[in-house]
């Protein structure tokens, strides 16, 4: 792009630079959210539940499948 365009384009800066910053955080929170160790931790606090008996078996099982396709799915690719 030549520097007419890059004039042209000035004014919009602030809007670029915002869209970049937010796919930045939306990339790193679905990085923190996939990651296989954070998804284990999540397991293993959700079996010490089960066995404290704060959840039932039912609660477990719902919320095990929702980690498990957490794991399978990882994060979205661009």
């Amino acid at each position: 792009m030549g520097l007419l365009g890059e004039l042209l384009l000035l004014p919009a800066a602030p809007l670029r630079g915002t869209a970049w910053v937010l796919r930045q955080v939306v990339a790193e929170a679905e990085r923190q959210y996939y990651d296989p160790a954070a998804v284990q931790r999540e397991l293993a606090r959700l079996n010490e539940l089960l066995e404290a008996g704060e959840i039932d078996e039912a609660e477990f099982d719902r919320r095990e499948d929702e980690l498990l396709d957490r794991l399978e799915k990882g994060p979205r690719q661009p």
